[in-house]
């Protein structure tokens, strides 16, 4: 593999392979932007053109090394998704969200599991691991196309609580089958035994919190911007070290540290700051993940798992998911008693998966080993960007037909709305478009938030360092 680079330095080998999976991951966020794709998309594409179905630029070597990849994007990635979980939001609506989240999670996971080991008759190790990764939900798509219309609502407000949920589901019920698929595996397993992944997770889940507590001892209101981003870079990467030392996922400590931070602190600037530093990292996570595509063996009919073609298994699961989805977020709604057009139309906003699965599948397959671990993170990939193109129209769809926002001018602004005397036609359309006007914020792109975190810290060390270097910095 990489054969164009045979005889360069190990050290050059690695550089350049990071380079190209960076220059290709961009340049291919170029086409996907027109087609009005998610990036994720381009960069899992820009993975597989890179691989050795393709391309085969990248050695077999550095794809192999940069498994810890996942490991430091999963922290990013769940961290900052802790900013969502403020306790005075939880407060208003946690048991009817955490009834919905457990109803529409289990639901897509249950029917993943009867079809593949009941109707499909697949082994069950594989039915576990691939049933608890279909509860995971990727929030950025909803969130994109909510600020996109500027919806808001009821059910703006559920779908925001559920997704932030979701992938808290999804992490504990991936950590409870990949346990007892191998207990399985090595004939060691007792009914008793499944308490422990519940205990390990919640374990992982007050370190986490304790890390968070620790970051904000650590960052004192008069420690400078830029060491504020040091600190919480290195307290990160510290808690995917003690994970990876006690061999368990990072997501769910991470969220715990990100929600531990934001409940004390109410200091959302160091979030705006990562999530502007981390977009290099999640590149190259998602185009290694391409990297990993096992393209030949979802094309080819010949590659079975448990006597049944990949494709198919493929197939499936991206339909019965997005079935148990609708249903169990129909359910859900019903039990909790929300309103019908949250319950009618809340499980179409739920349907795109990307970076939680991604990881996760990735770290499952890590742990399953041989074909069954690489087929596992190849439907899950193929999936996922099938999930990225359909998910963003899905979701626009729900939040119109939830009737969360208009295209009708008369319906965001009435007429009768528009105090003072009669007007004519021309008139009362300034009035309204005037009135759209004054209720838009400043400033509503997230990334513009997030470069302005940035770069007020660089400013904050330029004028430090002028200041002469007698002086030490905090």
């Amino acid at each position: 593999m990489g054969g164009w680079m045979e005889g360069t330095s190990s050290v050059a080998r690695v550089i350049i392979s990071i380079a190209l999976m960076l220059f290709l991951g961009f340049a291919m966020t170029r086409l996907t932007k027109k087609l009005k794709l998610p990036k994720v998309t381009a960069y899992i594409l820009a993975g597989v053109l890179l691989g050795p179905f393709c391309l085969n630029m990248v050695p077999g070597e550095i794809i192999e090394g940069m498994d810890f990849i996942a490991d430091i994007a999963l922290a990013f990635i769940a961290f900052s998704t802790g900013e969502f979980f403020r306790l005075e939001t939880l407060k208003r609506n946690g048991a009817k969200v955490v009834v919905v989240t457990l109803f529409e999670s289990c639901m897509a996971s249950l029917l993943i599991f009867l079809m593949t080991y009941f109707i499909l008759g697949i082994d069950l190790t594989f039915s576990l691991v691939l049933a608890a990764l279909a509860a995971a939900t990727a929030p950025a798509s909803t969130l994109m196309t909510i600020r996109q219309t500027g919806a808001k609502g009821d059910f703006v407000d559920t779908l925001l609580q559920v997704v932030a949920l979701d992938d808290v589901v999804g992490l504990v019920a991936y950590s409870m089958a990949i346990y007892i698929a191998l207990a399985v595996n090595s004939g060691a397993f007792q009914a008793s035994s499944m308490l422990k992944p519940l205990l390990v997770n919640a374990g992982v889940f007050l370190l986490g919190g304790v890390f968070g507590v620790g970051m904000k001892l650590l960052m004192p209101k008069k420690r400078s911007t830029d060491n504020r981003l040091i600190i919480s870079v290195a307290t990160l990467f510290a808690f995917c070290g003690v994970c990876a030392l006690l061999d368990v996922s990072p997501l769910l400590g991470c969220m715990s540290m990100g929600t531990a931070y934001i409940n004390i602190t109410d200091d959302d600037k160091i979030f705006k700051q990562l999530n502007y530093f981390s977009p290099p990292i999640l590149l190259l996570f998602f185009v290694r993940s391409g990297l990993n595509f096992q393209l030949d063996a979802l094309g080819n009919s010949s590659t079975f798992i448990g006597g049944v073609p990949l494709m198919v298994i493929g197939g499936l699961y991206f339909i019965v998911r997005i079935v148990g989805k609708y249903i169990g977020a129909f359910l859900g709604c019903l039990l909790a008693g929300k309103k019908k057009e949250v319950r009618n139309y809340l499980g179409l906003a739920l349907i795109p998966q990307a970076g939680v699965a991604i990881g996760l599948a990735a770290l499952g397959a890590r742990t399953l080993g041989g074909e069954m671990g690489e087929s596992l993170e190849t439907i899950i990939l193929a999936s996922s960007v099938l999930y990225e193109l359909i998910g963003p129209a899905c979701a626009k769809l729900a939040l119109y037909l939830s009737k969360s926002y208009s295209n009708d001018l008369d319906d965001l602004v009435p007429v009768d709305s528009i105090s003072g005397p009669p007007k004519n036609a021309v008139e009362l359309l300034v009035e309204q478009i005037q009135a759209i006007q004054r209720e838009l914020p400043e400033h509503t792109d997230e990334m513009t938030l997030n470069e302005q975190a940035f770069l007020e810290a660089a400013e904050e060390q330029y004028a430090m360092m002028g200041r002469g270097h007698g002086q030490n910095r905090r």
